[in-house]
């Protein structure tokens, strides 16, 4: 079994999801824990309260949220499980349909992305 993360960016203040969504993503989870293919995952609120650890030139500074240049953000995060990269691409994308069938003014981007499970080089 091989371990994904997918993230969803989208335009901050779209507003809520409809409910119709809501309902049909609790349904879908639902199925995907039931399958062991669904580990963990949730949405995100905005970001007015995020802070962000900056590190340039060895210098780290703290830059608190709202930040007005961001166009899209992270909206939500899943950790998720399965046995090849093609049933984990079919499933992100079938993530990504449900979004557009219930939720078609929503402008997103669903990202599916492989967690590295080996150490660090050099370690």
């Amino acid at each position: 079994m091989t371990r994904f993360m997918g993230f969803v960016r989208m335009e901050e203040g779209s507003g809520p999801p409809p409910q119709a969504l809501m309902d049909a993503m609790d349904a879908y989870i639902g199925e995907q824990a039931a399958k062991g293919t669904f580990l963990d995952g949730g949405g995100l609120y905005g970001t007015e309260d995020s802070v962000n650890f900056v590190v340039r030139k060895g210098e780290t500074s703290r830059v608190d949220g709202p930040y007005a240049e961001a166009k899209e953000v992270v909206g939500g995060f899943a950790i998720l499980q399965y046995d090849s990269l093609e049933e984990a691409v079919a499933g992100q994308q079938e993530f990504a349909e449900l979004h557009a069938k219930h939720w078609p003014d929503c402008s997103m981007v669903a990202t599916l992305r492989q967690i590295s499970e080996a150490p660090p080089e050099g370690a």
